[in-house]
């Protein structure tokens, strides 16, 4: 459990800043090395993103959580068995638009079928494409566009496009215009072997990465705001949070990569060079939710686990983010995704744009978030047509609300675009013991990227600390 702020040591090894799924992976895997950790979260809960709240007897996840397969091994690897263990495979993705309806488990062979058999591509090119972004990697040249890599292999096939591309998008906020390695590690990766989620919830996969840290020697603190990291002759002392300084020999900001940069760390800090690249970083957009939930006694059918619909004619990457967009992604949690707790909730997710929210007075906010629960529940209705006499809880989240409970810059969902990661991969050779974990180029974003990119910092860290052993 985590303790008072008050009882935190004057002194670590490391501190994280925050507690999203990179900084909580980065804290476990220093602390099982050997050093001596500190996590700091401002939040009264540990997850960033990955959150979770109760109303009215429900227990609401926050956003879409569907990752791939590879979370399995990554789990086993860096955390413990028992959090494998719950990991299971959501098998009815489900897709209705005006260009195509269909059910599918998300995997490359079901895929290849629904192409072949319902698209009518040839099974060559399909071969062909999934071999190309199959082959993906960092490095790869990033000229090459989503949009242009959909036209080489399905020239005007927009329907193709749709289906390809809307579960990305609604994964990690990528365009057709961003460069096609950002989409094609995402997709490749999910069609190994589908979409799947954590049983029991986030708050019981969060709380079981918590026992994980308590196990190794991390001290956790909630409610404990960091205001600055502070930097002595190019190398980082520690950091200020609450009022009162800790020192540390290296510290790793699980805080946006912008937020790091321009608010934590005195920017004289930086070479002019490093801040001009800085400064390109372009923040990535966010999401809205309505979280609904049932009446206890009632029931919702079996309509899929994942329910991606649009009433748009054609999949449109700015439509998307629109403030009145006509689709989103129903998440549907029966009981069997908890169990042992008896109750069904649906999580609508929609992208969005941040600007689109800020600049509402409070009257036209709170106007903007009921036709936003209104707008969802009419969707809904299309698929469930009794809902509305089910529900006993709805509430909207925006990109203000995320803004608020996670200080992101911009309320973003999903970090920054791709020109973020060299940024975060290189802010330790600016300043001695400072490094960045959090979701960056798309790519490091989603449960399984922000895990993985925990490890590889948590990897650079641990070699730091080491060198000043001598």
């Amino acid at each position: 459990m985590p303790v008072p702020f008050s009882q935190a040591s004057d002194s670590y090894d490391a501190i994280i800043i925050g507690s999203g799924l990179g900084g909580l992976t980065t804290a476990n895997r220093l602390a099982y090395c050997g050093h001596k950790v500190l996590l700091l979260e401002y939040h009264h809960q540990l997850g960033g993103l990955a959150a979770w709240f109760k109303r009215h007897g429900h227990i609401f996840d926050v956003s879409l959580h569907g990752f791939p397969h590879g979370m399995v091994k990554t789990c086993k690897k860096y955390w413990n068995r028992e959090i494998m263990n719950s990991i299971v495979q959501l098998r009815k993705i489900v897709f209705d638009n005006p260009q195509f309806s269909l059910e599918t488990t998300f995997d490359r062979q079901d895929f290849t079928s629904i192409l072949e058999n319902q698209f009518r591509i040839p099974r060559q090119t399909i071969e062909a494409f999934f071999s190309t972004v199959s082959s993906m990697n960092f490095y790869d040249d990033q000229t090459m566009t989503t949009r242009e890599l959909f036209e080489q292999f399905f020239p005007g096939r927009t329907d193709v496009h749709r289906l390809l591309m809307e579960p990305i998008t609604y994964a990690n906020g990528s365009t057709l215009d961003d460069p096609a390695i950002t989409y094609g590690i995402v997709f490749s990766n999910f069609m190994s072997r589908g979409v799947f989620t954590f049983e029991g919830g986030t708050d019981r996969l969060i709380g079981m990465m918590a026992a994980e840290l308590e196990k190794n020697g991390v001290t956790i603190c909630t409610r404990s705001k960091v205001e600055r990291i502070i930097v002595e002759n190019g190398r980082v002392r520690g950091v200020e949070a609450n009022g009162r300084v800790i020192a540390a020999k290296a510290v790793i900001s699980n805080s946006g990569i912008t937020n790091t940069i321009n608010n934590l760390t005195d920017r004289c800090a930086f070479s002019e060079a490093f801040l001009e690249k800085a400064a390109a970083i372009r923040v990535n957009n966010s999401s809205c939710q309505v979280y609904i939930g049932i009446r206890k006694g009632d029931r919702v059918p079996d309509i899929g686990d994942l329910l991606f619909t649009s009433t748009a004619p054609e999949f449109d990457s700015r439509e998307l983010l629109d403030l009145h967009t006509r689709s989103k992604t129903f998440s549907l949690y029966y009981p069997k995704t908890r169990p042992g707790h008896d109750r069904y909730t649906i999580v609508a997710s929609m992208n969005s744009r941040f600007e689109d929210w800020k600049k509402m007075d409070d009257d036209r906010y709170a106007g903007e978030k009921q036709q936003l629960i209104e707008r969802t529940l009419g969707d809904l209705t299309r698929y469930l047509p009794d809902i509305r006499t089910k529900i006993d809880w709805v509430e909207a989240a925006t990109p203000r609300t995320f803004n608020h409970y996670t200080l992101h810059t911009g309320g973003t969902s999903f970090g920054t675009k791709f020109e973020g990661l060299d940024i975060s991969r290189t802010i330790f050779k600016e300043i001695g013991g400072l490094f960045h974990v959090g979701s960056v180029g798309i790519i490091m974003s989603g449960w399984l990227g922000a895990i993985n990119y925990g490890v590889i910092v948590a990897n650079d860290a641990d070699g730091y600390l080491r060198s000043l052993r001598g």
